[in-house]
């Protein structure tokens, strides 16, 4: 049974910087583009970062460039997000996501598992 799961989210005054974390089990983790998404109250999921299966390509949401960066460990199994320079449109909960043998694509309905999320909540 695969499973993702977020952690380290919370509430943070702008400006300041957060890590999220997403554990991966019961899949050949080194397989797989992982992905970060959030969805904002009242808003639909958009994309946030994503890294292909190789590691090699890296894709980020023109509004968080140069603020976050995913980075992943396989030996770890687990995929991270460091965020930086937050701001209070930051606020939602991010979901990780999981594409097998992905290039780190933007369209969320190309990952076949997700995490239950984690909520990212930036004050101002």
């Amino acid at each position: 049974q695969v499973q993702l799961v977020e952690s380290g989210g919370g509430l943070v005054q702008a400006g300041g910087s957060l890590r999220l974390s997403c554990a991966a089990s019961g899949l050949t983790f080194s397989a797989y583009a992982m992905g970060w998404f959030r969805q904002a109250p009242g808003k639909e999921r958009e994309f946030v970062a994503a890294m292909s299966w190789s590691g090699d390509i890296t894709n980020y949401k023109d509004s968080v460039k140069g603020r976050f960066t995913i980075s992943r460990d396989n030996a770890k199994k687990a995929v991270y997000l460091q965020m930086s320079s937050l701001k209070r449109e930051d606020t939602a909960v991010y979901y990780c996501a999981a594409d097998i043998w992905g290039v780190g694509k933007v369209d969320g309905n190309s990952y076949e598992h997700w995490g239950q999320g984690t909520q990212v909540t930036v004050s101002s």
